[in-house]
């Protein structure tokens, strides 16, 4: 697997930082800043809000991130965690069994998030974000084990131009689409269609279906490439260096990506290989920022707001579908907000609940209570 110096793994705060950063938007603070946009009306609240949603189709914005952020710095992670656990052929086996078992687990874990416990198979929806995650990073982690940098690189390049002309030269037949790139004409949906039991998300669709995971992995495997990279240079390179040539790659990702769509448009539901380059390019200039500031600079007491968030990842995203935060907000702080103007309420509270939230993650932080897979 290349040439990576193992000798040295150090943990990055600025990667438990970031993915916190990642899941604050889902933990209530899209809906604070929605809220805020809502009271205050400024223009630049009110384009930040257009932002926390997902646009309909082909087109990019802040919310449609979110998710493929989160893969790719469960990308970056995997080298360091691969370096301390196999060093031997012993250990080696016992990361695959891992890395399947996370996959799968994942898999289950989104089935019953997103149809809670039930036995009437056929009207489960079978795809989910949790099992986008777990497979695409399941199949990345397995290939970066088994093969060096450069082949890894060769597998990238071959996943998002092989998925290109695939979309390209292909059409649904059963719609009577003439754009392949639409959701009536792609075969992405159209192998959901045919081969996803149960219900799909968007009825003739799914997001998180099967062939999309095909570019997923690419985006998983765009973060583990960057991690290896900031594990090798980590003792020999000055830091400044490191971050600026991974500005100078999210800079090429981010032209590939924008000039790609021209063709091949950007598209989370269709993860079009466009979307992979151009938020691959974003996720790597973001994690470049708070590596330098948190990891090279030392500048981190800010950063635990996020750290707080970001250690307990996979807690948060499925607690709310079991806990009701909003009750327990309106219990701790029905009674305050009521004594403001009914136009703060909205406000306030979405600043309850998120506190509520960060408290409840801040408890399990400080009880060192860790929901991993």
């Amino acid at each position: 697997m290349g040439d990576e110096k193992t000798s040295e793994t150090p943990r990055l705060r600025s990667l438990d930082a970031l993915r916190g950063f990642d899941m604050f938007w889902i933990a209530g603070g899209g809906s604070f800043f929605i809220a805020l946009a809502n009271f205050t009306e400024w223009p630049v609240l009110m384009w930040w809000k257009t932002q926390l949603t997902h646009v309909e189709w082909h087109g990019f914005r802040f919310e449609d991130m979110i998710f493929p952020l989160f893969l790719f710095i469960a990308g970056i992670s995997f080298p360091f965690s691969l370096a301390k656990r196999c060093q031997t052929a012993d250990d080696r086996r016992g990361m695959i069994r891992h890395i399947v078992q996370r996959g799968f687990i994942l898999v289950i874990l989104g089935i019953i998030y997103g149809n809670g416990i039930r036995f009437d198979f056929s009207e489960l929806r079978y795809g989910s974000v949790l099992g986008h995650i777990g497979l695409a990073w399941m199949f990345a982690a397995l290939l970066f084990m088994n093969c060096r940098v450069r082949t890894c690189l060769i597998w990238l390049g071959g996943i998002l131009i092989g998925y290109w002309l695939l979309l390209r030269f292909s059409l649904a037949p059963d719609l009577g689409a003439t754009d392949p790139y639409s959701m009536e004409g792609s075969i992405v949906g159209y192998v959901d269609r045919l081969l996803l039991p149960g219900k799909l998300y968007k009825k003739i669709h799914d997001p998180e279906g099967i062939l999309s995971t095909i570019p997923a992995i690419a985006t998983a495997l765009l973060g583990m490439l960057t991690g290896n990279f900031v594990m090798r240079q980590h003792a020999d390179t000055k830091p400044a260096d490191t971050v600026l040539k991974m500005v100078l790659a999210a800079i090429g990702l981010l032209a590939v990506g924008w000039l790609w769509n021209f063709s091949f448009p950007i598209n989370k539901n269709l993860w079009t290989s466009s979307f992979v380059c151009f938020v691959g390019g974003l996720s790597l200039l973001l994690f470049a920022l708070f590596y330098m500031v948190i990891d090279v600079w030392k500048v981190e007491k800010w950063s635990r707001f996020f750290v707080v968030i970001g250690m307990n990842s996979i807690t948060i995203y499925l607690a709310p579908r079991i806990i009701d935060f909003n009750k327990a907000a309106r219990f701790f702080f029905g009674s305050l907000v009521e004594l403001y103007p009914k136009e703060w309420s909205g406000v306030l509270n979405a600043t309850a609940y998120l506190i509520i939230v960060w408290v409840f993650l801040y408890f399990l932080y400080r009880k060192k209570i860790f929901l991993k897979v």
